[in-house]
């Protein structure tokens, strides 16, 4: 089976897309233009229009292909021979698919005369806009926002689910925009990009078609920008809105900026924890309740590093939060195959003994688990991980004494999940700590995207985020998704080895927490949108199968 090329009246058509996807990319962080995020769906989807099915989804394939593989490059830095470059690619081609079924959806189901028409010589291979009513122009921008989200929130749950770059993430630095989240989830704000894009084209369109009528933006674009409007009201109003400050908790946050390869070398052991405990000493000088070490940061103890960490923390009168691995055997067997071990994070009081453990729930497929390699042993050459870790079992919330405070745990990509980071925030927490590793991708734009994505939890839920990473980006969220201490006192490099010491602020203790409309209600925007993509899905289908 050959897979179509682009024939010379579709090649344009395939430009415009990359260019669109390109635009998509440079939205997200590092470059951060926020503001492509406003017009690329609608060029992405126009890329395609008076198009038949199949050639709309191959330029929606383009299109999506080109964004998501500009985005994840950071996968090709990963230190294995070859499954980074497997990983990029099979990556990028599942999310761009996405892309792809919302173009073709788009096109195939609303309305007819806006899809199969071919338009005037001025205007060659575009649909008949003009042909379409106002009314039906509206509705279909409107259907175009659902669609996006509808496959978005598939994306971020289908399998194991990859939740990493929803388009309202590209509005982190927009706080009013970004409070929305509040309400609807990070998807909300995507919903709102998307159906202001495809009206903003449909608009230029218009426009190119009825250059004497000047006010014609006004009545295409009124039904979209009144929306964003009321959304950048509330959110103003929400970030003027005082946050409970009535105490607070003071954090050292340690970054040791380990390199992957290091990581992986046993002979590397005692110099990484020793450097650990050189930084921690430094850290503690500034007097913190809490000490934190990110995922990864502790290697395999070697005999006497557990003696010395509770030396550390009895003798400074600390709390410390690390992350760890953790071994369970079953009872009375020596199997090793009965042995599970787990990716967990683990607080231990100013007396050195334990006060609360919590195991990451949501692996990392290739880099914590290869799946099906009892029947394919061959997948464990794609990746360096020899055995495999067991998922934990829920949330697990952690309560220190002093200063009297209640948090909770993810680990790793798990701030990337919104479902995740509901159930963590819905325990009654103080605020949320992401534990991470994210040296895996060296310095790249990598460490910007989980920030960006990771703090749209704190706007979902209002409660403070707290990341402390191996090499970037250690940070806390506010209540509001503001966030503080990015860069290193002195310096605007966000990876080096260090140490930042934080003030967070928390409610008074015992007062009752204020939950938002989305922590209670959870995703109801996304699985309504999921509902009616299927919908619609189904329709296109018996559509095309008629004779």
């Amino acid at each position: 089976m050959r897979f179509p090329l682009p024939s010379a009246q579709t090649r344009p058509r395939h430009g415009l897309a990359l260019v669109a996807g390109l635009m998509l990319c440079a939205a997200f962080p590092k470059a951060d233009a926020a503001g492509f995020a406003w017009a690329a769906p609608g060029l992405l989807l126009f890329a395609a229009s008076g198009l038949a099915p199949g050639a709309a989804f191959r330029v929606g394939f383009t299109g999506g292909l080109a964004f998501h593989l500009a985005s994840l490059y950071w996968l090709l830095y990963m230190p294995v021979a070859i499954g980074p470059i497997f990983a990029w690619l099979a990556l990028g081609a599942w999310c761009a698919l996405f892309v792809a079924v919302w173009v073709w959806l788009c096109w195939s189901a609303f309305p007819t005369r806006l899809a199969g028409t071919e338009g005037d010589a001025a205007f060659p291979g575009f649909g008949d806009v003009a042909a379409a009513t106002w009314l039906e122009r509206a509705w279909w921008a409107l259907a175009c926002a659902v669609l996006w989200v509808g496959l978005e929130f598939t994306l971020g749950r289908l399998l194991t689910g990859f939740p990493w770059l929803p388009l309202g993430v590209t509005q982190h630095r927009m706080l009013p925009v970004a409070q929305l989240a509040s309400i609807t989830g990070v998807h909300g704000v995507s919903f709102v990009l998307v159906w202001f894009a495809v009206a903003l084209s449909l608009t230029l369109l218009m426009l190119a078609r009825q250059p004497a009528a000047r006010w014609l933006w006004v009545r295409e674009l009124l039904a979209p920008a009144l929306v964003a409007a009321a959304v950048c009201a509330f959110g103003f109003s929400r970030l003027a809105a005082p946050v409970p400050a009535d105490r607070s908790i003071r954090l050292a946050l340690v970054q040791p900026s380990i390199p992957q390869t290091l990581i992986f070398d046993p002979r590397e052991t005692t110099n990484r924890f020793n450097k650990l405990i050189e930084l921690s000493e430094a850290a503690l000088a500034t007097k913190p309740d809490l000490l934190v070490w990110p995922e990864a940061a502790l290697p395999a103890l070697a005999p006497g590093m557990h003696d010395r960490i509770l030396e550390l923390v009895r003798r400074h009168r600390v709390w410390l939060l690390l992350g760890a691995d953790d071994v369970e055997s079953r009872p009375g067997s020596d199997n090793p195959a009965e042995t599970r071990y787990f990716n967990s994070a683990f607080l231990l009081d100013p007396d050195g003994k334990p006060a609360g453990r919590y195991r990451k729930q949501r692996l990392v497929i290739f880099g914590e688990y290869v799946p099906l390699v009892k029947w394919l042993p061959f997948l464990r050459h794609v990746t360096p991980i020899e055995g495999g870790f067991t998922p934990g079992g829920g949330p697990s919330p952690m309560e220190m004494t002093g200063p009297r405070a209640r948090l909770a745990v993810l680990i790793c990509f798990e701030d990337v999940f919104a479902a995740s980071g509901r159930e963590a925030a819905s325990a009654g927490v103080d605020f949320l700590v992401n534990l991470t590793n994210d040296g895996w991708f060296n310095e790249s734009a990598e460490q910007w995207q989980h920030a960006a994505n990771a703090s749209f939890r704190a706007v979902e839920n209002g409660v403070p985020l707290v990341r402390c990473t191996n090499n970037g980006l250690t940070c806390w969220v506010d209540a509001r998704g503001r966030m503080h201490a990015v860069y290193f006192e002195g310096s605007e490099d966000v990876y080096q080895r260090g140490f930042k010491t934080v003030t967070v602020p928390l409610p008074a203790e015992g007062a009752p927490r204020a939950r938002t409309f989305y922590n209670r209600h959870g995703d109801w925007l996304g699985w309504s949108c999921v509902a009616l993509t299927l919908a619609v899905a189904g329709m296109s289908l018996r559509r095309a199968k008629r004779p």
